[in-house]
């Protein structure tokens, strides 16, 4: 199943009137990136990933013509660039998004885009009702609360350990 990125701009407070911005990105190979990388980044707007192909390819191409390599390395080498486009263009989503500010929601795996929409909303909504009901005032760490009430040993306060030591041995350097 397809691993998919919740994105948001950081300058909302991510709250249910901005919910038209958040931007899905897919994890994983990128046919359409492969194929075609310039159109591929010139599409999403990736506009420094698009240069930094550019001078890349370029100076690959440049570098291989003054080493005289034949056109069978040269073609071997484009098919590596378009593979490494391939799979790296989710990064190059991902990384565009947080150059421009962006924050990261969550992670979300589903078959489509649609059905992780549909997850992470559930999820979100859920998360964002919830945060309606403080319960920021309880303490889930601690023991629980207890009264210390005369003649009713259930209700008295556990004791504090005696000894700084957990373990098999009761005391530091005795040995059984």
């Amino acid at each position: 199943m397809p691993v998919y990125t919740v994105h948001a701009p950081a300058a909302t407070d991510a709250s249910v009137v901005a919910t038209d911005r958040f931007t899905f990105v897919r994890d994983g190979f990128h046919i359409w990136a492969a194929l075609l990388g310039p159109l591929w980044l010139a599409w999403h707007r990736l506009w420094l990933a698009l240069i930094g192909w550019i001078v890349a390819v370029a100076a690959i191409e440049v570098a291989m013509a003054r080493l005289g390599t034949g056109r069978g390395a040269m073609f071997f080498a484009d098919v590596l660039i378009a593979l490494l486009m391939g799979f790296e263009a989710a990064s190059l989503q991902r990384w565009t998004l947080s150059r421009r500010n962006w924050r990261q929601l969550d992670i979300v795996v589903a078959d489509d885009e649609e059905a992780a929409e549909r997850r992470f909303f559930d999820r979100w909504t859920a998360k964002q009702r919830g945060l309606s009901n403080d319960q920021s005032a309880v303490d889930r760490g601690g023991p629980p609360p207890t009264r210390d009430v005369a003649g009713q040993p259930f209700s008295k306060p556990p004791s504090t350990p005696q000894s700084e030591i957990i373990g098999l041995f009761p005391q530091p350097g005795a040995l059984p």
